[in-house]
């Protein structure tokens, strides 16, 4: 026979061979992608290199993304802080849904009424892994590890950029090493390493880079220094907050608010602001993008890049001098804007742009969407699938709303808010009654440096914005009482 005339190591080399293709071909067949979903922290919209807003910054693996699949340039956040955005985008639910609508030490959200997206992959046969930030509640042990994961690499709060606590599959331990660094090699290790190669994957990559204090790899900590800081686009750093509400001037004195007086306007401040704090929040951000690289590679490595949606986003977006702020929070677009691009050749065209207008909580209706699974009635966001057929007319929202709960640990960073923006206008509702509201025109004023609250001729636009309001607060079902979930799991407990 024929069997008898080859060496018995080639016969086993022949069958192995033939076992990794008919896997292969099982995969294929089975037509769901992997996903790779990348989130950094704080990362503004505007900080690619494809936006040219820092001639300086080169990020050549997001820009990859961009070029090689699809760029949204009006994607936005439901609520802008870390713990409420990353619950919403596991979810699909806004934060006063889920429940985590502030970083709060105390709280998941419900899982057991929103279970996250990973769970429902779970159920369907894909190996899912969280490597990176849940900044939920601050949980230790194997009581960390939240539901929806079968591999977890994790740390409490922000954690730390060296050498820090982290949590794997519910042992702490300390890791040494550069944080970014530390969660691109584990990642590569489940990729690589850990997981079923039979099964279709889930991995979260969640960065704490670039949140504050921002700290640069080592062998960053010298980019940028003869450099000079841009000025914001639309003048937004010569804001001086004549017009806009009080409470806004507040702020603007920072950790000083409470020396604040009453006045009309500030004196504007001179260029550059926060000069290093927003080098070094640049600097800190080119680790991620060799990260983002790195994991590229080895799904190219590993044959399974073009099988896989590669998705990269921010929790946030992030103040860059613009109105002269930091932070975030509030529903200036610098704050409530964030970066998105997803590259999966079998749906999307190189260089697509999707100008729709999109939110986190469309997230994890959009993976379902991909993988075959049906959504979830609890799911408030849509799928943007459709958005991704260039060729395809599609009904799709013409107007979001934005959330904002006061912050305890920074009662000066912003009252509550509610807003709406379209395509072209945004209104702000700051529920203050010794203060005004805001109104600005996008498609004039793209800097929102002039509030129209007060101007007879947009009257009937206000009406309409706060019309619209109304219908999307009852569509997603508001409620204002920002601790309403607070005081049930503390009552539990």
């Amino acid at each position: 026979m024929f069997f008898k005339k080859i060496p018995l190591f080639m016969l086993l080399l022949v069958m192995f061979s033939s076992c990794q293709s008919i896997d292969k071909a099982k995969k294929q067949q089975d037509g769901r992608p992997n996903f790779l979903f990348v989130m950094v922290d704080d990362q503004p919209y505007d900080a690619l290199g494809i936006y040219e807003r820092y001639p300086f910054l080169e990020t050549p693996n997001m820009d990859r993304l961009a070029k090689e699949g699809a760029n949204f340039t009006n994607f936005f956040v439901t609520q802008s802080i870390c713990s409420p955005s990353r619950a919403s985008f596991l979810t699909g639910t806004y934060p006063h849904i889920h429940g985590v609508n502030q970083n709060n030490p105390h709280v998941d959200p419900n899982w057991e009424a929103y279970p996250p997206y990973t769970s429902i992959l779970q159920e369907q046969g894909y190996e899912t892994a969280m490597v990176g930030k849940i900044h939920m509640a601050h949980y230790r042990g194997e009581k960390h590890v939240r539901p929806g994961f079968d591999y977890w690499f994790s740390f409490i709060g922000q954690g730390e950029y060296f050498n820090p606590e982290v949590n794997e599959n519910g042992k702490e331990y300390q890791e040494e090493g550069y944080m970014t660094d530390i969660l691109t090699d584990k990642a590569i290790d489940w990729l690589t390493e850990k997981r079923s190669e039979n099964k279709p994957f889930n991995l979260c990559l969640w960065h704490k880079a670039v949140h504050e204090p921002h700290a640069p790899a080592p062998r960053h900590s010298d980019l940028y220094e003869n450099t000079e800081l841009p000025e914001p686009p639309f003048d937004m750093h010569k804001e001086n907050f004549a017009g806009k509400p009080e409470w806004q001037r507040v702020k603007a004195y920072d950790s000083k608010w409470k020396d604040y007086q009453p006045v009309d306007s500030l004196p504007m401040k001179s260029w550059p602001i926060k000069e290093q704090k927003f080098k070094n929040l640049l600097k800190t951000l080119i680790s991620v993008d060799e990260s983002l690289g790195k994991v590229l590679d080895t799904l190219e490595e590993m044959g399974e890049l073009d099988n896989t949606v590669v998705i990269f986003t921010s929790d946030n977006g992030y103040f860059m001098g613009e109105h002269t702020y930091w932070d975030k929070r509030i529903a200036y677009e610098s704050s409530m804007r964030i970066p998105m691009l997803i590259r999966y050749p079998e749906l999307i065209k190189p260089e697509s742009e999707v100008t729709e207008l999109c939110l986190n909580i469309d997230m994890a209706p959009t993976l379902l969407d991909l993988s075959n699974n049906t959504i979830p009635g609890y799911m408030q966001g849509e799928s943007m699938v459709p958005l991704l057929d260039e060729e395809k007319d599609v009904d799709w929202r013409d107007a979001v709303m934005f959330e904002y709960y006061v912050d305890d640990a920074y009662p000066y960073a912003g009252p509550d808010m509610l807003a709406v923006r379209t395509d072209t206008l945004k209104l702000v509702d700051n529920f203050l009654e010794d203060d005004i509201d805001e109104l600005y025109d996008l498609k004039n004023d793209p800097g929102e440096m002039n509030n129209l609250i007060y101007e007879s001729k947009y009257e009937d636009v206000e009406k309409r914005l706060r019309s619209e309001l109304e219908i999307l607060k009852e569509k997603y079902k508001y409620n204002p009482d920002r601790d309403w979930w607070l005081r049930q799991v503390i009552n539990e407990k």
